[in-house]
């Protein structure tokens, strides 16, 4: 193939609007799947209160759901380079929602 021909790919532009910028904080994520997508439910718990909202869902394919997870993987790797080992929930405070349950774990 002639070099001319070859076509460059192109660079995706990503915008945030203003409302996604802010964002929302979530402390909590539930995580669901069938053979077609994985779900992430992402929940705010607020002390003393019995009901939790979720503030946003996210579906994806299973083989995007695991780039998400190399993705995270690997930047959790470089902010505990960076600053040092993320203690978990579980480790600050047993019991609360969205520690991990050792039984859990590979």
């Amino acid at each position: 193939m002639d070099e001319s021909k070859k076509q460059k790919p192109q660079q995706l532009q990503i915008q945030v609007n203003e409302k996604v910028a802010d964002g929302e904080y979530a402390n909590l994520a539930v995580i669901t799947h069938s053979n077609a997508e994985f779900v992430f439910d992402f929940i705010r718990v607020m002390p003393g209160s019995p009901k939790a909202n979720v503030q946003s869902r996210v579906i994806m394919t299973p083989s995007h759901a695991k780039a998400l997870m190399l993705a995270l993987k690997a930047n959790i790797e470089k902010y505990e380079a960076q600053y040092g080992e993320i203690r978990m929930l579980d480790q600050q405070m047993p019991g609360y929602p969205g520690s991990v349950d050792p039984r859990m774990q590979n």
